[in-house]
């Protein structure tokens, strides 16, 4: 055995160590949190309170978001994560007792696996409802439907004014955020892999169209609009004008951003739907999404999660 021997005195005070060092380890353990950093900020837990109780008495709750303006962003001057969904779920949260959000900024792509790993409690990040997503996690109603746009460089040198311009030509390299609706439109039309340029957000993919990395990047028309209101007339770069959204399957393609929540948490999905209820389309609901470039013209005007989970 490689093993070196202890003197008989020596053996007795290194036993003794051992003893009382497993001792102190069985202590700690028993005064510390169980659950892994991820968890512990995190409510509903298997085998204790429901998530929406354990918020409720809590009085606070986290939510997971992507750095993508106007949806949910961080706010440097406030120091505060904001925007379209953040804004309205802090409105819904508070009528549900819920008065304080905490945010947990993560890739978009990252977002549905982060929400199950119970890193967070929602997802606020506008994502769209699709059928696959449906399958990952439970949705709210959604609080806005908006159409595609594209951000080239000025002058359009490429002529991009679709998907399908992107993937008929054979020099046009298209950016996408990783895990947005937009790789699935590309997929979908034939834009080639090899051309399909993915970026981590939208701020990246601004830079990246502008160091000639992408050609085009494809967003909803309201994350163009804001990009471009930010980045400014010397930005080098422009909203490609007129823009043809995407026809799949036949329909023409327009989003709808909603809440995700985790699967087992349908009676918050449903306590939280009918407060959202009571607030889409007030004046109050009007005037707190307006700053972020909302309208009545993004309204869902009666679309709810179950038709689009359904594919319809």
């Amino acid at each position: 055995m490689n093993q070196t021997t202890l003197p008989r005195a020596s053996y007795r005070h290194a036993l003794l160590a051992g003893v009382l060092l497993a001792l102190g380890a069985a202590g700690l353990a028993g005064c510390s949190d169980s659950g892994s950093d991820s968890q512990a900020g995190s409510a509903g837990a298997k085998g204790t309170a429901s998530t929406l109780e354990a918020a409720k008495a809590a009085g606070k709750i986290r939510i997971g978001y992507a750095n993508e303006a106007p949806f949910a962003y961080m706010d440097s001057q406030r120091a505060e994560v904001t925007g379209e969904s953040v804004e309205i779920a802090r409105v819904v949260l508070k009528r549900m007792g819920i008065n304080q959000v905490e945010g947990v900024l993560t890739e978009f792509g990252s977002l549905i696996p982060g929400l199950q790993a119970r890193r967070f409690d929602i997802i606020a990040a506008g994502m769209y409802i699709t059928p696959e997503r449906c399958g990952q996690a439970a949705f709210s109603n959604p609080t806005y439907g908006v159409g595609q746009a594209m951000l080239v460089k000025q002058g359009n040198p490429k002529n991009l004014h679709s998907y399908e311009d992107a993937a008929k030509n054979p020099d046009a390299r298209l950016g996408v955020v990783v895990g947005a609706i937009e790789s699935d439109y590309a997929a979908s039309l034939k834009v080639p892999p090899d051309r399909t340029v993915v970026f981590p957000d939208a701020v990246s993919a601004l830079a990246g169209v502008q160091a000639g990395r992408a050609d085009a990047y494809a967003a909803t028309a309201l994350t163009v609009n804001d990009l471009m209101g930010k980045a400014g007339k010397d930005s080098g770069l422009e909203k490609a004008e007129p823009f043809t959204d995407p026809v799949i399957d036949g329909k023409g393609v327009r989003g709808y951003g909603a809440y995700a929540f985790r699967k087992e948490d349908q009676a918050f999905v449903d306590a939280f739907n009918a407060e959202l209820a009571k607030f889409l389309g007030t004046e109050e609901h009007r005037k707190l999404v307006a700053p972020f470039g909302f309208t009545a013209e993004e309204l869902p005007k009666g679309m709810t999660a179950a038709k689009l989970c359904a594919g319809r």
